[in-house]
């Protein structure tokens, strides 16, 4: 590890992201978004195709259905809202949201998860020094990921996309998501860390006030993650380890 990267085990709060941070969850989210907009656009001769690209720029670090919406909005195509519990076949944004996480379900319960080593071994060498922890996830499925990769254990706190849905909390980059949970965790924002690898996810913790803002680059680009307010970027957790 660098020595000019910093020592959070004495921090009194690390708050993490959990897709494509604790796990490579984002590559199955990825591939889901793939599948579903190839088959929308497809349907309905949108151009240009979808790419990899376009899912860090719209897509990443945001609630399922504002993602859907940020994404056509980029090709301008407007279709209705609908209500969160249309059926997957319906062509509204609800609908194209909720056929994206029915296939990332299947994938995550047919292949199952693992966390990434590094996050692992930093998320349990944290704990052990007592460090208060907490993830912070626009995903729906972050309950469900977490027990398969068998870290529940060690968050007590979890702000989701549930969490985001039911108390009307805005999506990344707003701040809300990353206050709220520093507030419940006990922390004050400036006195925490916020781990993550969207650029819609560093602007988020950025804007909260978090005294610490690490981004890992897992495709989103140096860069890009710097410019959105990270103040140190790293490629993987075990960089971090002491």
């Amino acid at each position: 590890m660098s020595d000019l990267l910093p020592d959070i085990r004495s921090a009194r709060g690390v708050l993490f992201d959990l897709d494509g941070v604790l796990t490579p969850t984002a590559e199955v989210h990825m591939r889901a978004w793939q599948s579903v907009f190839d088959d929308v656009f497809a349907q309905w001769a949108i151009t240009p195709s979808y790419t990899n690209d376009d899912y860090f720029a719209y897509v990443d670090g945001k609630k399922r259905y504002d993602g859907v919406a940020s994404l056509l909005h980029s090709r301008n195509v407007e279709v209705p809202w609908g209500q969160i519990d249309d059926p997957p076949s319906a062509d509204t944004i609800c609908g194209i949201g909720n056929r994206k996480n029915a296939a990332f379900t299947a994938a995550l319960r047919r292949d199952g998860i693992a966390p990434y080593p590094g996050s692992l071994a930093l998320v349990q060498q944290l704990h052990a020094v007592g460090v208060a922890l907490a993830v912070v996830s626009s995903s729906k499925n972050a309950a469900e990921v977490l027990a398969a990769a068998g870290l529940t254990e060690y968050f007590p706190l979890v702000v989701d996309g549930l969490v985001a849905e039911r108390e009307h909390l805005a999506s990344k980059p707003a701040p809300d998501v990353f206050r709220v949970a520093a507030e419940r965790l006990g922390v004050p924002a400036a006195e925490a860390v916020a781990i993550e690898d969207a650029t819609s996810g560093v602007a988020s913790a950025a804007a909260a006030g978090y005294g610490l803002v690490i981004g890992v680059d897992r495709g989103a680009g140096a860069s890009a993650l710097r410019e959105s307010g990270a103040s140190v970027v790293i490629t993987d957790l075990a960089d971090l380890l002491h």
